[in-house]
């Protein structure tokens, strides 16, 4: 019985296996080509003619390896990881970047073994099947064959029925070792990923990196939010609570000589002190919106997206509470594309997705403008990136010429 299961488990799995050999079969011949190549611009670097290109020649054989790293994780239900040194400076750097990079000797290692390997795999997982199916048929062509007629099957020839009834029995170990291209298939790509996925050190370097670039862009975000608070304060509500003070000065030192004019000063001190206080309620509003503590964010998001100019379609998938760094974060994200699509874009719709797994949130806003999108440093499209990175997450943007234009953010809330 156990047997039985793993036989139809492994019959299930047997597409998807003869399509990731015969892709593997396609990507080892072009290994093999990188391989030839890298080898000849080698040979002109003896002669010092190749120098020059052997960066670029490294440089055109990752997308190839990128594109089976990526096969190979889908395949293993893994992350597809990478750590590659980047080819900056002048060419005696880059030259030498080629050499010190342990990724590049990873890269090379695959060439060859899959260059190897690959095409045969790739043989044996279409011809196998189709063997198969052949085998099996032989008792039905030869019923249709004239008489006298007869062909060769796996050495010998069919010319009677105890023959064609031999074929289809052979046909069976046949299926067997067809079936067993899902283990190869499995082999290939464990293969792939242990010839090129990084050391745990090189992950961990890249992970302090990108740690460090978006606790950088952290403090960059916190500072410029603190330099826009204090400068909020001392131009608004400072500058008008001192005309307050001032108003009310004034009003004290006319009130027993000229009481109409003292209570003029006494009235616009108070709707000055109320300018300063609503400006004080925005200022703490984009700090930390009480809304998102009263309300939650979904309707935080529903009443921010009923006062946008440009009509918005909403489609919230029970967003629930999350943490208020996040919830903080996404409110402002939302905000901020709004007012770029409504400033830029120049478009009649809007259309925002909130929603995501409790683990992630995530956050699309599309519009149907003119496109061309771009990211400046100081722009609002940067400003979003910064706070999603700020949080480890990150976003993406998609504005082909002619819309639309897609802004997706993704937030982690773990804790």
């Amino acid at each position: 019985m156990k047997a039985l299961r793993s036989a139809r488990d492994k019959a299930r799995r047997l597409p998807g296996a003869v399509w990731y050999l015969a892709v593997g079969g396609v990507t080892a011949l072009l290994a093999l080509f990188a391989v030839v190549g890298v080898l000849i611009v080698g040979a002109f670097c003896l002669i010092g003619v190749g120098i020059p290109a052997l960066p670029e020649a490294v440089r055109l054989v990752r997308p190839l390896v990128s594109f089976d790293r990526r096969r190979a994780a889908r395949y293993l239900d893994e992350p597809a990881v990478q750590a590659y040194q980047p080819f900056t400076g002048g060419l005696r750097q880059r030259v030498a970047t080629v050499f010190t990079d342990p990724a590049n000797r990873r890269d090379f290692g695959w060439l060859a073994a899959h260059a190897l390997t690959g095409l045969y795999l790739a043989v044996f997982a279409l011809a196998l099947p189709l063997s198969t199916l052949i085998q099996l048929t032989i008792p039905a062509f030869w019923q249709l064959m004239p008489p006298g007629e007869e062909f060769a099957s796996f050495g010998f020839t069919v010319d009677s029925w105890p023959r064609a009834i031999l074929s289809f029995v052979l046909a069976i170990p046949v299926a067997l070792v067809t079936l067993q291209l899902p283990v190869a298939a499995r082999w290939q790509a464990m293969a792939t990923r242990a010839l090129l996925k990084p050391p745990e050190g090189a992950l961990l370097a890249d992970r302090v990196a990108a740690l460090t670039a978006t606790r950088a862009a952290a403090l960059d975000a916190h500072g410029a939010e603190l330099r826009r608070i204090e400068r909020d304060l001392h131009d608004g509500a400072q500058a008008r609570l001192a005309a307050v003070i001032m108003q009310l000065g004034l009003a004290d030192q006319l009130r027993d000589q000229d009481p109409d004019t003292a209570r003029e000063l006494v009235r616009k001190a108070q709707d000055t002190a109320t300018a300063a206080l609503a400006e004080l309620r925005d200022v703490v509003r984009n700090v930390y919106p009480p809304v998102l503590t009263d309300r939650g964010l979904a309707s935080a998001v529903a009443a921010v997206a009923a006062r946008n100019p440009i009509p918005c379609t909403l489609d919230l998938h029970e967003v629930g509470r999350r943490p208020a760094a996040v919830e903080a974060a996404a409110y402002f994200v939302i905000t901020e594309a709004l007012t770029n699509a409504t400033k830029h874009s120049g478009a009649t719709g809007i259309s925002l997705v909130l929603g995501g797994a409790p683990e992630l949130l995530t956050i699309e806003i599309r519009d149907d403008g003119v496109g061309g999108a771009v990211e400046t440093y100081d722009g609002g499209l940067a400003g979003i990136r910064r706070r999603a990175e700020a949080l480890d997450g990150r976003m993406t943007l998609t504005s082909p010429p002619g819309g639309p234009t897609v802004v997706r953010v993704e937030l982690p809330c773990g804790s």
